[in-house]
Parts: C-alpha cells; sequence; structure tokens
C-alpha cells in the first residue's frame, strides 16, 4: 500500500513538473495581466517586470513592437527605425517594385544607401501607446429590453465615439475601441500609425520563400523568413506621408538582439498582433466554419490557383504580376485544409460536445443560471441550423465572385468608389484599382472566370445561383466561356481606360449599363438577399454566442481566461521544444543549413527550392563568423509551443531578458485547428532565427550598413 501511495506521489509530481515546463496556452493582454500570469511567467524564466512588457508612461518593450500593414507584425530594431518583419508580410511591396528588368522576388533588394530606400504608399506601422477598459461606459447604452439588433447598434455607437474623442484630441492619434469575450468586455487602444514606410532589405526568393507551397505551414522548416524596412517620420519625429524630406524615425525603444542562442526548454516569448482565433466558439459554429469558409476556400481557391500557377510558370512576367496575390490565396486555401484536417483529427468538435453537456448540466443543476439559460444550446442549434444553407451559399459566393475574377473585383471598386471621402482616401482607393490593373491578364482572368463559373453550382442549392445562370442558360446555349467572352469584349471597365471615362464623369459611359456594372449590382442583391433570409438567425447565433461565452467563463471560474484574439496586441509564452507528430517520429527544435542543402538537392527538379550558386556556396562554406551556434553550426528555424495564429507572422520571439532571438512566421501542419483549441502537445510555433536573418543580410546581402545600427547583445 506505502509503495502504491508514492507511486501516486510520484506520478503526480512529474504530472506537475511536465506542466511547469509548458506552454501557457493563451494570448494575453500585455497591459492587462492577472496576478497569476505574472507568477506563471516568472517561474518559467522571465526576467523582465511586468511594467518593462507594457507601460504607457515610459519606455517598454510593447514600443518595439508594431502591426505591420494592419496584416502582419514587426519589430523595431534600431534608433533610426528599422524594422524587421516576414519576407511574405513584405512579399507584395518587393512584387510591386519588381519587374523583368529588376526582378526583387527572385534576386532580392538591398538599399546600399538610404536615398535608394523604395517607399511604399499603401504601407504603414502602427505602434500602441496604451489601453483601458471602457466596459461600463459601453455598456451603459445598454437597456434590459434591447433586442440584439438594438444592442448591437447602441454599442457601435458608443465605441466609435469613443474612438473618435481620441483623435479630435490629437490629430495623430487613432482610438479603436474592441470587443473581447464574446462581446462581454470591451477596451480602447490608442494607436499612432506612420505611413512612410520603406523597403531596406529583402532576400531572393530561394531564401525568404524557400520550400514556397510544399514547405508551408510545415515543419522541419528552413525558410528565412524576413524583409527589413525603415520608418520615416518628420523632422519633428512625428508621423508624416511620404515625402523627401522625412528622416528616419527615432522610436521610444528598440528591441536589442541575443547572438547566444537557445536550448530546448528555455523560455521564449512572443509579442505582436494575432488576427482572430474563436476558442470560445461553440461546436455549432466550428462546424459551420468547417462545412462553410473553410470547405469554400478549399475548393474554390484551388480552382483558382492552378489556373494562375499554370501561367506563372510558363511567364516570367506573369509570375512577377501574380506573384503576391497567389501567394495571399493559397496561405489561407492550405491553412483551410489543414485546419479541417486537424478538427477532425483531434476530435475537436466531440471536445466541445463534451464540455457543453457539461455546461448544460450545470445549468440545469444551478437555478440562477437555469432560470435564464436552460434553452441556450438548443436555441443556438437551431439558430445555426436555421441559417446553415445560406451561409454555405453565401461562403461559395464570396469565394467564386466577389474573390474570383478579377474583373468583378474591378468592377465592385469602382462602383463603390466614394469620391466624398477626404483626399488621402480618395488615393488610395485609386492606387488600389490602378495596381490591380497594372497586375491583370485578361486572359487568365477569363479563365478564371469560366472555371469557377462551373464550380459555383456543384456546392450550392439552385437557389443561390445569381442571374447570370439564366443568362448562361439562355443566350449562351449553356456554354460559360461564351458569357465570359462576351462580358470581357462588352464591358468598358476591363481595361484602365473605362476606369479613365469613369473618373472624367465621360457622358457617353452608360455606367449602370455597363454589363461588369451590373453584374456587381447583381452579386450584391444576391448576397443581400443571403443576408436577409439570415437575418432572423443572424442576430440569434450573436446573442447566443456572447451568452454562452459569459456562461462559460462562469461555470469555469477558477480558470484563467484570456480573450479571443481580435488584431491587438498579444502575448504568448512557452518553451523551445520539440514534438512528436505521430507515433515513432520525433523533430527536434531547430534546424540548420544542412536540411535547406539536402533539401535543394532532393527536389533539385522543384523549382520551390531553387537555390542561386552564390547562396549555395556560401552555405556550403560553413564561414558563419559569429552567427555560429557554439558547435559551428549555422541554425535556420526554431520552434517553441508559443500560442500563435495569423497575423502574428513578424512577430518578434524573445528570451527570458526581452532579446530578439527570431521571427515568428508560421504554425505547424499537425495543429492548423488551434484557431479553435490549444493543442500542447503539438502546437507550435515556427520562427526564423534572428542569427540567420543577420548572416543573410551580411554576409549575402553585403549591408554591413545595417548590421551597424543594431543593438547586438
Amino acid at each position: 500500500m506505502m509503495r502504491d501511495l508514492k507511486c501516486r506521489l510520484m506520478s503526480v509530481f512529474c504530472l506537475l513538473a511536465s506542466v511547469a515546463v509548458m506552454a501557457d496556452e493563451g494570448m494575453w493582454m500585455p497591459g492587462n495581466l492577472d496576478k497569476q500570469t505574472v507568477r506563471i511567467l516568472k517561474e518559467m524564466g522571465l526576467e523582465l517586470k511586468p511594467k518593462e512588457l507594457y507601460s504607457s508612461r515610459k519606455p517598454s518593450l510593447k514600443d518595439a513592437v508594431v502591426s505591420f500593414g494592419g496584416f502582419c507584425s514587426g519589430v523595431v530594431v534600431s534608433e533610426d527605425g528599422l524594422v524587421f518583419t516576414n519576407h511574405h508580410c513584405g512579399f507584395g511591396s518587393v512584387q510591386q517594385h519588381s519587374s523583368v528588368e529588376h526582378d526583387y522576388l527572385r534576386d532580392g533588394f538591398v538599399a546600399r544607401t538610404r536615398d535608394e530606400e523604395l517607399p511604399n504608399p499603401e504601407l504603414y506601422v502602427r505602434f500602441l501607446l496604451r489601453q483601458e477598459n471602457v466596459t461600463e461606459r459601453v455598456l451603459s447604452a445598454v437597456r434590459p429590453d434591447m433586442d440584439e439588433s438594438a444592442r448591437a447598434g447602441a454599442v457601435d455607437s458608443v465605441m466609435l465615439a469613443v474612438g473618435a474623442e481620441v483623435s479630435r484630441e490629437d490629430s495623430t492619434l487613432t482610438g479603436v475601441v474592441d470587443a473581447y469575450y464574446g462581446g462581454n468586455e470591451f477596451w480602447l487602444s490608442v494607436y499612432q500609425d506612420f505611413n512612410d514606410v520603406r523597403l531596406v532589405f529583402a532576400p531572393p526568393s530561394s531564401v525568404g520563400k524557400f520550400g514556397w507551397d510544399k514547405d508551408n505551414w510545415m515543419w522541419p522548416r528552413h525558410t528565412g523568413d524576413f524583409c527589413v524596412f525603415r520608418i520615416y517620420a518628420d523632422s519633428e519625429n512625428r508621423p508624416a506621408d511620404y515625402s523627401p524630406d522625412n528622416v528616419p524615425y527615432h522610436p521610444r525603444y528598440v528591441a536589442p538582439i541575443s547572438l547566444e542562442g537557445y536550448r530546448e526548454g528555455d523560455f521564449c516569448m512572443t509579442l505582436g498582433y494575432p488576427g482572430t482565433t474563436e476558442r470560445y466558439l461553440s461546436s455549432f459554429g466550428i462546424e459551420e466554419a468547417m462545412n462553410g469558409v473553410n470547405q469554400a476556400q478549399i475548393d474554390i481557391r484551388g480552382v483558382k490557383q492552378t489556373v494562375w500557377k499554370r501561367a506563372m510558370d510558363a511567364s516570367d512576367d506573369i509570375r512577377i504580376k501574380y506573384a503576391s496575390k497567389y501567394d495571399e490565396s493559397s496561405n489561407y486555401w492550405k491553412n483551410s485544409i489543414g485546419a479541417n484536417r486537424s478538427l477532425r483529427r483531434l476530435g475537436v468538435l466531440e471536445k466541445k460536445r463534451a464540455m457543453e453537456r457539461d455546461l448544460q448540466n450545470w445549468i440545469r443543476r444551478t437555478p440562477a443560471e437555469r432560470d435564464s439559460l436552460l434553452h441556450l444550446l438548443t436555441d443556438l442549434e437551431l439558430a445555426y441550423k436555421d441559417r446553415r444553407a445560406a451561409n454555405r451559399a453565401q461562403a461559395y459566393l464570396l469565394e467564386s465572385f466577389f474573390n474570383g475574377p478579377e474583373l468583378v473585383q474591378l468592377a465592385l471598386s469602382i462602383l463603390n468608389f466614394d469620391f466624398d471621402a477626404d483626399s488621402k482616401a480618395v488615393e488610395a482607393s485609386l492606387k488600389t484599382i490602378v495596381d490591380k490593373y497594372a497586375n491583370l491578364d485578361l486572359d487568365i482572368d477569363k479563365e478564371v472566370f469560366t472555371a469557377l463559373l462551373k464550380e459555383y453550382p456543384r456546392h450550392v442549392e439552385a437557389d443561390y445561383l445569381p442571374p447570370l445562370y439564366d443568362s448562361i442558360a439562355t443566350v449562351y446555349g449553356g456554354s460559360e466561356r461564351a458569357y465570359v467572352d462576351s462580358l470581357y469584349a462588352r464591358t468598358a471597365f476591363a481595361t484602365p481606360r473605362g476606369l479613365k471615362r469613369f473618373l472624367e464623369n465621360d457622358t457617353t459611359l452608360n455606367f449602370f449599363n455597363d454589363p461588369a456594372i451590373s453584374l456587381s449590382i447583381d452579386l450584391i442583391t444576391q448576397l443581400f438577399e443571403m443576408n436577409m433570409r439570415m437575418s432572423a438567425a443572424n442576430l440569434a447565433v450573436d446573442r447566443g454566442e456572447r451568452l454562452f461565452n459569459a456562461a462559460v467563463r462562469r461555470y469555469y471560474a477558477d480558470r484563467r481566461f484570456y480573450p479571443d484574439a481580435n488584431s491587438t496586441m498579444r502575448l504568448s509564452f512557452g518553451t523551445m521544444r520539440g514534438y512528436e507528430p505521430f507515433d515513432g517520429a520525433g523533430y527536434r527544435h531547430f534546424t540548420t543549413v544542412r536540411g535547406i542543402l539536402e533539401k535543394a538537392r532532393e527536389y533539385r527538379n522543384e523549382s520551390d527550392f531553387d537555390l542561386q550558386p552564390e547562396l549555395v556556396n556560401l552555405l556550403e562554406s560553413g564561414d558563419f563568423g559569429r552567427y555560429a551556434d557554439e558547435k559551428g553550426e549555422m541554425k535556420v528555424c526554431f520552434i517553441s509551443d508559443n500560442d500563435i495564429t495569423g497575423g502574428n507572422s513578424g512577430s518578434a520571439m524573445f528570451n527570458a531578458r526581452g532579446q530578439l532571438l527570431g521571427l515568428a512566421f508560421d504554425g505547424n501542419w499537425e495543429a492548423m485547428s488551434s484557431d479553435y483549441l490549444y493543442e500542447p502537445r503539438l502546437q507550435r510555433c515556427i520562427g526564423v532565427d534572428i542569427r540567420y536573418v543577420l548572416f543573410i543580410i551580411e554576409k549575402y546581402g553585403k549591408a554591413s550598413r545595417l548590421i551597424q545600427e543594431l543593438k547586438i547583445e
């Protein structure tokens, strides 16, 4: 008996020990860390104090971290405003500056002087200055007798008003109020945006995109996914639109860089701007996402990308034009494939349903909950069921048409062009349209449109077919290609000349009778009708999910709850550690340049793994200098169990002293369901080692001037 007790005690001790070194699930608000989270951070090895992570009054680590373009993250690494982010985050900018004569996608880009740094008018970086809980103020507008629609309207009005107050007090600041915990809490974030952001360094795609689609979301990884930009400001260090007179921005805080590296089990934290997660979504919501948005992206983007890729492989000009949009499309296409696969393999729906059964039992036996929430889950299930067909059709409509043929996207942009917006917004909208024309090939777009017209009806009920299908059947003899050829031949907006006529208010342009504009209006009408069909169900789902979120937090009152990601700054932390993806296989926590050369040899006939001869020579030389590890090897990528999602790309990965170790750029294939459920055994954050970044900049790019700007410790 004593032996059994000792064994049980030893088992408990081992369990506690294993928990201590595992990741702490969650994407935490760095300015709202509870005492328990602070204690865990310290126990795991963090040497910084909370106020050194986040402070609204004094410079802190959060002041070195930026939202990059609103879709990625970045980190400031020099007193003159250098920003490190991912290559795939800067990919669109690199593409825009590329041509067949100056192929920066293929060859990379290096600004030898600051005068050579390339402006990107569409880019901005955003610094978080402070956050404030405004829940009480926002919810003061809510009355008990309000239905969900009235509640949403009242809440939105106060959120906008609170945010607008910030800009009225200081025109260089932006205030944004975001909802947390399913709309049960609200926080104001105050930001400062800098709009003059210039490209400084981009490695060749053989480094920054090594492995392309085949390696995307996979481990082991050997991708040098980084890019370098610089923030510019006016002479007084304030935000300013691009001007040759602007000077490098001097930040409040510069992230120091460590060349010490890491060992398995070392503390690691990630600071950035994760996009969205749905960790508190009901099982009904997860099932809807799997069969709707995720499956639509899988089916429709797969068709579109096949057409694009075939054309890109046949022409350098097309490859450059389509590189950025293909990259963006394929990234989320593969993400959706992996997410649905992991959700099924890891039994996420079953786990959610088991939790919901426990919650329902708790509601039944708790009088205060039973009186108001007895039918919560039943009502939520019915609401999702009521909108199932329309929701799925809407997902396919958006992917097939609104995110499909670029002619339709152009027509929609022109139809919705706002001449009454401020001059800056008008200029930005116009530039977006002009750039889309510049990167459009009509023959490829026709082929995409034809393929998607055939694909869409395979996935939706006949009730959800737009009117154009009647025209195809009656006027064009059932030929999708004949309809497409006629549309592109008759519209004025297949070329920039139509845009010019529109902007000049050409009276000979019969705008609303133009077939592309008419089609866009039909599609908008179709989308509106779908929304009307779902309106009652949508309100019921919103209300049910909000109440469900609050009920879960009350049921598990003894647990720590972090809010779902919503594109605001978040801190995640854990340790460097490998994992076992399946029985008999084990991955270590880092890769080296040896793997780059091995993959290049193994896939020597695949362009995704091509290497320039000079890069091969450099890597084979073994001359890694101070960037080598203690064994003389060059580490390329590493993994930790930090909790991340889309938007975290380019996030700074710090050690226990707040020194930069690398840049987060991907998750791993085995845990693609992580937006809905964190799986500590499998989920990993993939980062590019900062030493490999600096090695490529200095040794391959020969840009020592950039290295000299950095704060290397």
